[in-house]
């Protein structure tokens, strides 16, 4: 039933502050005069906390089924709940207020300073100014920005980088159960936004928001999501599952070739050395040759041993003293093994 201005709860949003369920129930959308829908029979549900990446051709409805959840488009069949709550029960613009929302161009208003962007939101909630800055300052340090340095600034005086953090700072600021993602990353040179990406999953391990992410880049699908939906054209969902799961089993023929024939080495960029049972060092030894942190990926450690030889690794902890060593052999043993299933 859709949401009226006399309902309280409709009025006010989803709740702030912890992270939220989603789910997808046969959730269609057709557009008119289209011969097929845009999203077709969509089901699946993301877990409290969880990263769900969204990955697919172009026109395979992944922005669609996006703006579905907080009804910039409205679906023409099934239903979305937060929390087992339908989004049609909310007021839109109330469901808007109180989901996270970042896209690619960021839409950063340019007349106002980056804390007035950031401040948006919690402004139209009505929050206090004293709340605002103070919500304002600790956003800005936690996506890497100088607060004394950028809260003056405009969009125009910010690097393509500094922006989308902003951006990111915006959609956090009313402190969401849900962030909708869309490429928030693909505009940005490839060092800035691997820089960002890894910004992002640091921030995501210590504010655990819920988080729905579209991108085509199914290297940046592996890298970010803990489970990722592969949707054929025109929305149909073709495999749901960990990134571990999609690479070692894949659906069917069409999402081995949306992976890529390079799957098993994909599966290494999931593992760190530190997860490994490392070889042990001889008693005082302090490791020969190459050195690798216990954060490196496997994808990583191969490439290295690739480069430098294939001679065992000596693997250190954080503060470069050695805690073993790891063959090739043991690498690639990895690849047999079962992978591990969503919980």
């Amino acid at each position: 039933m859709p949401a009226t201005e006399s309902d309280p709860a409709a009025v006010a949003g989803p709740p702030q502050g912890k992270a939220a369920a989603i789910v997808f129930d046969r959730v269609t959308k057709r557009y008119e005069g289209s011969p097929t829908p845009a999203v077709d029979a969509l089901s699946l549900t993301i877990p409290a906390g969880d990263i769900c990446v969204l990955v697919g051709p172009s026109g395979g409805g992944k922005t669609t089924a996006l703006r579905l959840v907080n009804r910039l488009v409205d679906m023409t069949e099934g239903d979305i709940r937060i929390d087992g709550r339908s989004v049609t029960s909310f007021e839109p613009n109330a469901l808007r207020r109180g989901i996270g929302y970042v896209i690619q161009q960021v839409g950063l208003f340019p007349h106002l300073t980056v804390a007035g962007n950031v401040a948006t939101v919690p402004r139209l909630l009505g929050w206090d100014r004293h709340r605002i800055a103070e919500r304002t300052t600790r956003l800005l340090e936690l996506v890497g920005l100088d607060p004394a340095s950028y809260a003056g600034r405009y969009p125009s005086e910010l690097s393509g980088g500094e922006r989308q953090r902003v951006g990111l700072a915006r959609a956090l600021a009313a402190d969401p159960p849900l962030m909708l993602m869309d490429e928030p990353f693909g505009a940005l040179d490839p060092i800035t936004r691997a820089r960002l990406q890894d910004e992002f999953l640091r921030l995501h391990r210590t504010l655990g928001k819920t988080v729905i992410f579209v991108t085509h880049d199914i290297d940046e699908a592996i890298k970010m999501g803990s489970r990722i939906a592969v949707l054929r054209q025109n929305g149909v969902l073709a495999q749901y599952g960990t990134p571990e799961e999609i690479l070692a089993r894949p659906a069917d023929d069409y999402v081995a070739r949306f992976v890529g024939a390079d799957r098993a080495l994909k599966r290494l960029a999931l593992t760190t050395l530190a997860e490994l049972d490392l070889e042990p060092l001889p008693d005082g030894a302090a490791g020969d040759g190459v050195r690798l942190a216990a954060t490196t990926s496997l994808h990583d450690a191969v490439s290295v041993m690739l480069s430098e030889g294939t001679r065992p690794l000596t693997v250190v902890d954080g503060e470069g003293r050695p805690v073993g060593s790891v063959s090739l052999e043991a690498l690639t043993a990895v690849l047999r093994r079962a992978p591990r299933s969503a919980p």
